[in-house]
C-alpha cells in the first residue's frame, strides 16, 4: 500500500457509497479506510472485479461534484481507527460467505510510483543530516547542541515512515520491525550514541526505498505492455449516428460500428453485414474467419474487409488482455514457496526479540555486574549491549530477501515479454526437466507461408502467382500476406486489377483486362461448372491450406502452410543444453507433426492427440518423475496446462481458458521468451539462496557477537542494515542482466 496519504475524511463519502453497495447487487458490505487510502468490498459470488473498480472510481470520483442520497437498507459503523464499514440488512449467517477485496481508490498507482522517490528523499536527508553532524563532531568546530539537533534532524527524516508504519500497528497490538528499528533509535540517543541512531534510520529508510523502486519498476513495466488493446469504440446510438467513447465505458447491449481493418473493441455478436476476422492472436489459426448475422466476435481481433456492426455480448474487462493485467497485479501479492517461511517474522518474533534483548540486560547487568547505562574501559554498559543485540537479531534483510528477489523478477521478465502469475512460479520453472509444447501457435508462428503453386496443366506457375499477387494487394488477412511476401521475393510483377471485389470470407474477385479472375478456396469450384474436374484433383495433405485461382483458361492452386518459428530449434537446443527433455504434444497428424518436429528437432512428437490424450500424457510424465511445464495457446490446451506442474500460455492474446490456468504468460508469442523465463528462473532461484545466506548468515554471526560483548553498536548498525542493503541490491541485479544471460 501506498504511503502517500490522502487527506478526505471518510464520514464525507458516507452517502455515496451507500448507493454504490446498493447498486451493486453481488457486494454486501464495503469498508474505507480514509486515512491510509484502503478500500475493501465483501462480495458474494463470482464478480466482475474490473467493472467493480471501475464504479468504485467512477463513484468516489463523483463525490465532491454532486450531492448523494443516502440508500435506504444500509447501516454505518464508525471504526475506532477513523474508518467505515457499510454494509447492507442481511441475515447472521451469511457474513461468513463473504469474501473482502481490497481495491484501488482513485489516485493510487500515481501515490506508489512516487513513493519510492519520497522515502529516497527522506534517506538522503538523513544522510547528509548526519554526516554535517559528525563532521561537526569530529572536528569540534561548534558548540554541542548544533551536532545534536542535526542528529535528531537525520533521525527524523530517516525514521519518518518507520514511525508512520509503526504507529498504524500499534493501536491493533502488531509490533513489527518497524518499531524495533525505532526502539533501537530511541535507545541509542538516550545513552548518546547519536551517530549510531542516525547511521541505522539511514540504512533503514535508504533499504526501504530500494525495496519500493523495485516494486515501481514492476508496474510501470508491467503498463507499458498493454499499449496496443483497443482504446475507443464507434456506438451506434438511437438516431443511427455514431460517436467514438472510450472502451470502457462500452456497456453490453451496446451497438458499436467497426470499419476494415479496425479492432473489435469487445466480445460482441454481428447484427448487421458481413465480414472476415483474422484471429489468429487468440486461436492460433491462420485462416480468416466469416463473421455473418449472429456469429460472434472477440476483442482485440482484426476485422478484415467488411464494415459491420455488433453487438457488445461482454464488458471490456473481461478481455483476455484485461485478464493479464489482473494477473500480473495479483502476482504481487501471491507468495513464493521459500517465501513463506519469512512471514513468521511478525509480532511473535517482534516479542519474543525484545523479551530476549530485556532479559539479556538483567543478566549482564544482575548477573555479570556490569553497569547498566555507563560504558566502561572494560567494556560497554548492559543497555548499549542490549540496544547492539536488539539491532543485530531484527530479521530485515530476512523479510526482504525474497520478495525484493521475487518482485525484481517479474519486473524483468514483464520488461522481456514474461509475465509471471506471482513468486510460485519463478521458483517453480527452475525444477522442470520436461517440456510439453503444442505445435500449432507455439512451435509455429500461426502464420501461413506459401510452400508452392501448382498449375493445371503444369507450365503457368508464374503467371498464377501474378495474378494472386495482384489480387490480394487489396487484403490484409493472413492469406493474403503469405501470398503478397511469397510473391515479393520471387520477384512478382503486379497486374491491372479491375472492379475488385471481397466474398464474405469464400476469396476475392476483380477483372484482368476482360477476362474474371477469382481466387478463393476449393468451394468456388465445387459450385461452378468445374465441380466435376475437381473432383479429381486429390486435396492436399492435413498440414497444408489451399486457395485455388482461375481466370479463363488459367486454373491453378497455391499451397500454404502454417510457418515454423525461426527461434524453435534454438530454444529447443538450448533447453537440451540444460538437461531438460522436449516433447511435441498436439492434435495434428502424425505426418504434419513428424514434418515440424525433424526441422525443430523435439526428441519426442505425440500425435493425433485429443486434449484428454494430452492431458493422459502430462500425467504419464509426472508419474514418471518428471517435472512438467506445459507450453500451449488454445482453448484445447488449458486442461493440460492445468494437469501439468508449471502451465506456460503464449501471447497475451491467448485463448481466455489458456490464461487462466497459465502461470506464466509469454509476450508477444515468442518461444524463446521461454528459455528467457527458464533461464530467469534459475537466476532467481540462486539470488534468493544467497540472499538467505546473507541475512541468516549476518544474523547469527552478530547475535553471538554481541551476546559475548564483541562488537560495538555501530558495527552491529552497519552488519545489520548493511545486509538488507546488500540483499536488496543484489536482488535488483536481475533488473539490469542481460536476456541472453
Amino acid at each position: 500500500m501506498s504511503k502517500v496519504r490522502p487527506s478526505p475524511n471518510a464520514a464525507e463519502w458516507v452517502d455515496a457509497l451507500a448507493v454504490f453497495l446498493q447498486e451493486s447487487s453481488r457486494v454486501e458490505a464495503i469498508r474505507v479506510d480514509a486515512t491510509h487510502h484502503r478500500v475493501e468490498v465483501a462480495t458474494l459470488g463470482e464478480v466482475d472485479v474490473a467493472a467493480l473498480q471501475a464504479r468504485l472510481e467512477a463513484t468516489l470520483a463523483a463525490i465532491e461534484q454532486s450531492p448523494h442520497s443516502k440508500a435506504i437498507g444500509v447501516s454505518v459503523d464508525s471504526k475506532p481507527d477513523g474508518g467505515l464499514e457499510l454494509s447492507k440488512a442481511t441475515c447472521l449467517t451469511a457474513p461468513k460467505l463473504w469474501r473482502w477485496r481490497e481495491l484501488s481508490m482513485p489516485g493510487e498507482a500515481a501515490a506508489e510510483e512516487e513513493d519510492w522517490r519520497t522515502l529516497a528523499m527522506l534517506a538522503g536527508a538523513c544522510a547528509i543530516l548526519g554526516l554535517t553532524a559528525w563532521g561537526m563532531d569530529t572536528a569540534d568546530v561548534a558548540p554541542a547542541w548544533l551536532p545534536m539537533g542535526l542528529y535528531l534532524a537525520a533521525m527524523l527524516a530517516g525514521g519518518w515512515d518507520a514511525f508512520q508504519d509503526a504507529r498504524e500497528g500499534l493501536p491493533k497490538g502488531e509490533l513489527d520491525i518497524h518499531f524495533l528499528m525505532l526502539a533501537v533509535a530511541v535507545g541509542a540517543a538516550c545513552i548518546g550514541a547519536w551517530a549510531e541512531g542516525a547511521l541505522l534510520l539511514f540504512l533503514f529508510s535508504f533499504s526501504g526505498a530500494l525495496e519500493h523502486f523495485a516494486l515501481h519498476r514492476t508496474r510501470r513495466e508491467i503498463n507499458s505492455l498493454f499499449d496496443a488493446a483497443p482504446k475507443t469504440a464507434l456506438r451506434v446510438d438511437a438516431s443511427g449516428s455514431e460517436h467514438q467513447i472510450p472502451v470502457s465505458q462500452v456497456q453490453v447491449g451496446h451497438i458499436l460500428s467497426v470499419k476494415p481493418g479496425g479492432l473489435f473493441p469487445v466480445d460482441a455478436e454481428v447484427i448487421e453485414g458481413k465480414t472476415a476476422a483474422d484471429e489468429s492472436n487468440l486461436t492460433g489459426e491462420a485462416n480468416p474467419v466469416a463473421k455473418l448475422q449472429g456469429d460472434p466476435v472477440f476483442s482485440g481481433t482484426l476485422n478484415l474487409w467488411g464494415a459491420v456492426r455488433v453487438r457488445a455480448t461482454k464488458l471490456a474487462g473481461e478481455s483476455a488482455l484485461q485478464k493479464v493485467i489482473r494477473l500480473i497485479q495479483e502476482a504481487q501479492h501471491l507468495k513464493a514457496p521459500s517465501q513463506r517461511f519469512t512471514d513468521r517474522f511478525g509480532t511473535g518474533y517482534t516479542v519474543g526479540i525484545l523479551g530476549l534483548t530485556a532479559l539479556m540486560f538483567f543478566v549482564w547487568w544482575l548477573g555479570f555486574g556490569i553497569p547498566a547505562f555507563t560504558n566502561t574501559e572494560l567494556g560497554f554498559s548492559a543497555f548499549y549491549r542490549a540496544m547492539t543485540l536488539l539491532v543485530v537479531a531484527s530479521p530485515c534483510a530476512l523479510v526482504i530477501s525474497i520478495p525484493s528477489a521475487i518482485l525484481a523478477s517479474i519486473a524483468w521478465g514483464a520488461r522481456h515479454g514474461v509475465l509471471f502469475r506471482g513468486g510460485a512460479a519463478i521458483e517453480k520453472l527452475a525444477e522442470v526437466n520436461l517440456v510439453a509444447l503444442d505445435k500449432t501457435g507455439t512451435l509455429t508462428t500461426g502464420e501461413m507461408e506459401v510452400d508452392r503453386i501448382e498449375s493445371f496443366p503444369p507450365g503457368r506457375e508464374d503467371e498464377a502467382l501474378e495474378l494472386a499477387y495482384s489480387l490480394e494487394s487489396h487484403g490484409s488477412h493472413p492469406i493474403g500476406r503469405a501470398i503478397q511476401k511469397y510473391a515479393k521475393a520471387q520477384g512478382a510483377h503486379q497486374r491491372k486489377i479491375d472492379d475488385f471485389e471481397a466474398m464474405s470470407g469464400q476469396g476475392v474477385q476483380g477483372r484482368a483486362g476482360d477476362a474474371l479472375c477469382v481466387l478463393g478456396q476449393r468451394e468456388l469450384l465445387e459450385a461452378g461448372p468445374l465441380a466435376e474436374w475437381i473432383q479429381s484433383v486429390p486435396e492436399p495433405s492435413q498440414e497444408f491450406v489451399e486457395n485455388w485461382i482461375f481466370k479463363g483458361d488459367l486454373i491453378a492452386r497455391i499451397l500454404l502452410r502454417d510457418q515454423i518459428r525461426l527461434e524453435s530449434a534454438a530454444t529447443l537446443e538450448a533447453l537440451r543444453g540444460l538437461g531438460v527433455r522436449t516433447v511435441m504434444l498436439t492434435g495434428d497428424r502424425r505426418a504434419a507433426a513428424e514434418s515440424v518436429g525433424s526441422q525443430i528437432g523435439i526428441d519426442e512428437i505425440r500425435a493425433a492427440l485429443s486434449p484428454e490424450g494430452k492431458v493422459s500424457a502430462i500425467r504419464e510424465y509426472t508419474e514418471a518423475g518428471y517435472k512438467v511445464a506445459m507450453v500451449g495457446d488454445g482453448v484445447n490446451d488449458a486442461p493440460c496446462l492445468a494437469a501439468a506442474y508449471v502451465s506456460v500460455a503464449m501471447g497475451a492474446r491467448g485463448s481466455d481458458a489458456a490464461l487462466e490456468q497459465s502461470e506464466v504468460v509469454l509476450m508477444k508469442d515468442r518461444i524463446e521468451n521461454f528459455l528467457a523465463a527458464v533461464s530467469l528462473s534459475n537466476r532467481a532461484r540462486a539470488i534468493i539462496r544467497q540472499n538467505l545466506a546473507i541475512a541468516l548468515g549476518t544474523v547469527i554471526l552478530m547475535a553471538g557477537a554481541a551476546i559475548l560483548g564483541w562488537i560495538p553498536l555501530s558495527i552491529g548498525v552497519f552488519a545489520h542494515e548493511g545486509s538488507t542493503v546488500v540483499v536488496c541490491l543484489n536482488s535488483l541485479r536481475l533488473l539490469f542482466q542481460s536476456n541472453k544471460e
